[in-house]
């Protein structure tokens, strides 16, 4: 054998294309091709600076072979084909030995808008759009066409790329359009069971196939065929930590974006927002965010970052009225500006910050960004504004029209061409990225005692690093829709963007014959019996999602227009807002860890327990953490016998789980059927869990205050860490939280708590703590940060 060299890359020059391999870490490798005589240098948008290694590289039987500490990579001379083996010689993932990629060059056109070029606007459902009439094409330099083929082991499940519409859960035999969209929030990034992950760095079009047509990416247009393979330890767990590696971390979004939102299209007035919030605290039903959805600018001054005077005559007040009721307040922006008097339009313009149509800020440009954010922190930040809303974050969408839904083809072609316009094609899906960070880096210059929290309706890799949250657009309110969001937002979570999200009770609830989107079931809305129950199995669902928001046009969504205390559709409803809020303490110590680790709060079941298979085939339960199992309930059950009205759950194998509601406790690797009447939700615990539950309080801010149940659910050890600190403000980047660790030994029947690591301003010196062992009763005692010891 030859003697190992080392080096940070390896070459292979096949003709004239070139397959470049690089080593950025024990988990990361990029792989890189061309035809060019030279690879390109720029930083990519989406990744992290990283610097290759050197490592021990072995050529030999006319391959060559790149060792890490985690993985081998093997490059065979003959067709450069790359592979990816586990340390003890597995088989993660390779090329085929024949053609593994192909790039074609083309020619990348982009336009010419003269000064004085024609704009024509025209209004939709979505909100204003405009047009330039004309336009110059030319040609800028040149590109590729790229195909990269994979083999894919026969029984690993796929997921990630993403949500979009039709409910797909393992991607295995399946094919995705990635372009976005108002229905679709695009990530290229595929993960496997088998513990590996692909981020595909290209901003254009493209599609993944693992169905008839083959097992390949393809990118319509893009300056090199490049993506990255991370691996860690063969774990789920360690996989998204090798992403956030490669991506960056996601910061802590601030503590009142776990309460509960309430958001409709829309409110009309300062008076109207703050009647919602009194409304809710004389009901004691907690609350923590209203939206103001668009137009709150003046009148026809599409997208100006202004309240309307008339409508908000004191907006810095509007919102300390909120603040005192410990409610905060998120408002919609758009990258969009019309109107002859819209002084941030006119701004952009002189400035020439806008692209081709005039309309759409070039959020591309650094010196474009800045001047947004400054014109978002004149009257909305600084009157207050606590959250933004970064609605029609693909700003080029042109097939919302018409009665009939285009092929799926035709979407993806009209909107991409719409995109090519006035975006280099290389590019069209990075629109997000860029607002998003302007957003953030505007933010974070101008203060550090505000975190920012921005929802935004599209997304790509590494979007996470801009403290956002994406929602999965403006849906339509039917059992089927609902049965979608599942695997829709899971997959997109997978992906290693952690924070999605989802209109509770949909947006369109109505049927309407002008648009093919608008699909709802109910025309009578909230009057309707069987969209209350629609809404009530949303918001439950809801309840376990990173946001929890209430949102939608067609009818009102606050909690009394379905009833009173007493009627079913009201109390269910509030049990589900309050569970949110026991899980609260749980959750806000899932984000720590997704800041930590980048392992997303909402999870896959197939990714957590890859070993059973059955997991694979499911597409409608999620794991929340690796502790807590949820089967929504996506079809109506009111109607039924009480005797029927049941869910089928399948419990993962390996573990005892706990039923949530009942206490009783099952084996895993078997399916059962439990109680799913209006009120209940299947939840079941994993063995060896332990649980931080909160108290009720009406906001997160008061909740924090008070001490939570520490919830054990034996059968096995555990260990969880709860996580805490100001709630708001970037203190804990100097290290200003605790982390409290618990321990659960099963056989001793004993659980440890502590030492308390770290502290913060505010931190309670000594909590008096509630320790529940489920089955077996409660133990109270008051804790004071130093080690103890619980035995039951």
């Amino acid at each position: 054998m030859n003697q190992p060299m080392m080096k940070s890359e390896w070459i292979c020059r096949n003709g004239d294309l070139s397959t470049r391999v690089q080593c950025l870490g024990p988990g990361l490798i990029r792989v890189t091709r061309t035809r060019r005589p030279d690879f390109l240098t720029r930083p990519s948008p989406v990744t992290c600076p990283q610097t290759p290694r050197a490592v021990p590289v072995v050529v030999t039987d006319g391959f060559a072979r790149l060792q890490t500490d985690w993985m081998e990579v093997r490059i065979c001379a003959a067709s450069g084909a790359v592979s990816f083996f586990d340390r003890t010689g597995r088989p993660l993932l390779r090329e085929p030995d024949s053609h593994p990629a192909q790039l074609v060059e083309k020619p990348v056109i982009l336009n010419r808008f003269p000064k004085g070029t024609e704009i024509v606007a025209s209004g939709g459902a979505d909100g204003i759009r405009a047009a330039a009439v004309s336009a110059e094409p030319y040609r800028d330099r040149d590109g590729y066409e790229c195909r990269q083929h994979f083999v894919f082991d026969g029984e690993e499940g796929l997921y990630g790329l993403g949500s979009h519409e039709e409910g797909i859960g393992n991607l295995r035999g399946k094919n995705r359009l990635l372009y976005q969209h108002n229905l679709k929030a695009v990530v290229p990034v595929l993960v496997s069971t088998r513990g590996w992950g692909i981020l595909f760095d290209m901003g254009c079009m493209m599609t993944f196939h693992d169905d008839e047509e083959g097992s390949y990416l393809w990118a319509e247009c893009a300056d090199e065929l490049d993506w990255y393979f991370f691996y860690g330890d063969g774990s789920y767990r360690s996989c998204m930590s090798q992403y956030r590696t490669l991506t960056g971390e996601a910061p802590m979004l601030p503590l009142y974006a776990l309460g509960y939102i309430q958001s409709k299209e829309r409110y009309q007035n300062a008076q109207e927002l703050l009647e919602i919030a009194a409304e809710y605290r004389r009901r004691e039903v907690p609350l923590d965010m209203v939206v103001l959805d668009w137009q709150s600018w003046p009148e026809g001054q599409w997208g100006w970052k202004h309240f309307d005077p008339e409508r908000f005559p004191d907006p810095a007040g509007m919102i300390r009225a909120l603040h005192e009721k410990h409610v905060r307040l998120m408002i919609s922006i758009w990258p969009s500006m019309q109107g002859e008097a819209n002084e941030d339009r006119k701004e952009m313009l002189a400035r020439e910050g806008m692209l081709g149509n005039q309309t759409i800020y070039n959020a591309f440009d650094p010196a474009a960004r800045r001047l947004y954010w400054e014109q978002a922190e004149r009257e909305l930040f600084s009157s207050g504004v606590d959250a933004w809303w970064c609605d029609c974050s693909e700003p080029f969408e042109s097939d919302w029209r018409g009665s009939m839904k285009p092929e799926p083809f035709i979407r993806a072609r009209i909107n991409t061409d719409e995109a090519k316009r006035y975006l280099d094609p290389t590019q069209i899906s990075l629109y997000s990225l860029y607002h998003s960070r302007g957003i953030y880096e505007g933010q974070r210059a101008a203060t550090s005692d505000r975190r920012v929290c921005n929802l935004t309706r599209s997304s790509w890799a590494g979007q996470h690093r801009y403290a956002t949250v994406t929602w999965s657009g403006d849906v339509s309110a039917t059992w089927e829709t609902l049965r979608r969001q599942i695997p829709e937002g899971l997959n997109f979570c997978a992906a290693g963007e952690p924070y999605w999200s989802t209109d509770i009770g949909a947006f369109f609830v109505k049927s309407a014959d002008w648009g093919w989107f608008v699909r709802g079931d109910y025309d009578r809305g909230v009057e309707d019996p069987d969209y209350r129950e629609l809404f009530t199995r949303w918001a439950q669902f809801a309840v376990f999602l990173p946001m929890m928001r209430a949102h939608g046009t067609d009818t009102p969504r606050e909690i009394w227009r379905f009833g009173n205390p007493g009627d079913p559709w009201y109390d269910a409803i509030e049990q589900a807002i309050h569970l949110r809020y026991h899980l609260i303490p749980y959750l806000y110590s899932l984000m720590w860890e997704t800041r930590n680790s980048g392992i997303p709060m909402l999870r896959v079941p197939a990714l957590v327990f890859p070993e059973d298979p059955v997991l694979r085939s499911l597409d409608d339960e999620m794991m929340v953490g690796d502790a807590v199992l949820v089967k929504p309930v996506t079809h109506p059950v009111s109607a039924l016998p009480a005797e029927e009205r049941t869910e089928s759950v399948y419990l993962p194998a390996g573990h005892r789980w706990t039923c949530l509601r009942t206490g009783e406790v099952y084996d895993g690797g078997q399916r059962i059927r439990t109680a799913a009447d209006l009120d209940q939700i299947p939840v079941f615990i994993r063995s060896g869990a332990i649980l931080p539950w909160g108290q009720i309080a009406p906001s997160t801010a008061e909740q924090r205050l008070l001490p939570p149940e520490i919830a054990v659910y034996p059968g096995e050890d555990g260990a969880f860490e709860m996580y805490q600190d100001a709630g708001e403000g970037y203190g804990y980047e100097r290290g200003e939280y605790a982390v409290i660790p618990f321990e659960w030994k099963d056989a001793e029947r004993m659980l440890q708590i502590g030492p308390r690591r770290g502290e913060w301003t505010g931190m309670p010196a000594e909590m008096r703590l509630r320790i529940s062992l489920a089955g077996n009763g409660r133990q109270e005692i008051v804790w004071r940060g130093n080690r103890e010891e619980i035995r039951f």
